[in-house]
């Protein structure tokens, strides 16, 4: 079920005090500020500008409300990481961002971007050891993954998926290519499922294939 197609953008937001109430379940959307966060954010709305993507890195400073059509939030948040940006700024962010992810009571789960060619870096498993102690679902897009070709995509899933067991079903992953235009249902059916709606997915439960946007073939 494409549950991000016609998002609509609602309210952008600065400081923590200008959280709107909630209203709805929101899904948060992370990641460094170079891991493709928003052409991520774009492919699975199905829409070209929905979220800003900018030749340097590091320039989204707000966090973006996107309503969707089920009645939950898509929440961006700013990227992390950036050594270019003034420190002051990226305080000002950490701030925002571990306000939201901490005291927002209607936050369902987190989908941490990361590039499928410097997967799991130290801010990304900081930020994976911070946030699921909460208990709340965590779901991994290896983007860029048509960087990769076949075998290396399929070794590079296999491996954080590996580094990733620790914390068993909790956190999940796969690979995503935005260019492509692959790995787009697999990320549906998981958010589906954090919504409760795997009613209107029956497929949500079946394995991840073995390269975004395919489904492994069973012998015979």
């Amino acid at each position: 079920m494409p549950i991000f197609r016609n998002a609509q953008f609602e309210i952008s937001i600065a400081k923590p005090s200008g959280l709107p109430p909630p209203n709805g379940s929101e899904i948060a959307f992370a990641g460094r500020s170079n891991a493709g966060k928003s052409s991520a954010i774009n492919t699975l709305a199905g829409h070209v500008r929905l979220a800003y993507v900018s030749k340097t890195p590091g320039r989204t400073q707000l966090l973006n409300f996107f309503r969707l059509n089920c009645g939950a939030c898509l929440v961006d948040l700013p990227g992390y990481g950036y050594a270019a940006v003034p420190e002051k700024i990226r305080r000002e962010w950490g701030g925002l961002i571990e306000t939201y992810l901490k005291e927002r009571e209607n936050l369902i789960g987190l989908v941490l971007m990361m590039d499928s060619r410097r997967p799991m870096t130290e801010l990304d498993r900081q930020m994976i050891g911070w946030f699921a102690p909460s208990g709340r679902p965590i779901h991994v897009l290896l983007t860029k993954s048509d960087k990769l070709s076949r075998g290396p995509a399929n070794a590079t899933l296999l491996a954080v998926r590996k580094d990733l067991a620790a914390y068993g079903p909790q956190v999940t992953a796969q690979l995503f290519s935005s260019l492509k235009k692959t790995g787009v249902e697999e990320c549906e059916r998981i958010v589906t499922g954090w919504l409760g709606m795997n009613e209107l997915a029956p497929d949500a439960a079946e394995p991840a294939g073995d390269v975004a946007g395919t489904k492994t073939k069973t012998p015979g």
